[in-house]
């Protein structure tokens, strides 16, 4: 029997998550389930700068690049911190903005969960 962990989202991750394209949610959902069984999918990688246990799902589309962040060690749960189209073209390196959006709310989260 497998020890699945809640899965958890900032409220504006879920929204912004809800726009990706169908396909694209059920891949991230599907990754995040694998997450919360303690699993690590291929399209997920340690998201660095932002502590341990914080990971980014890519998912690619027609639409676009899609991007998922989560981290497995706050609380119980695993955490949705962030869901966002990546628009820039150059290279696979999340954009700065997305970083700063992503620190703050884990900050904030942090805080939360005390």
């Amino acid at each position: 029997m497998t020890n699945t962990r809640p899965i958890a989202w900032v409220k504006a991750a879920r929204k912004d998550f809800e726009k990706f394209p169908e396909r694209v949610q059920t891949e991230g959902l599907a990754a995040l389930t694998v997450a919360a069984e303690g699993g690590k999918t291929d399209n997920a990688k340690p998201l660095h700068g932002l502590g341990s246990g914080v990971f980014e799902i890519a998912l690619d589309d027609r639409a676009g690049t899609f991007r998922v962040v989560y981290a497995v060690q706050l609380g119980d749960d695993l955490w949705v911190i962030h869901a966002f189209q990546k628009k820039s073209k150059k290279g696979k390196k999340t954009p700065q903005p997305e970083i700063d959006l992503t620190r703050e709310r884990l900050k904030r989260l942090k805080e939360i969960l005390r």
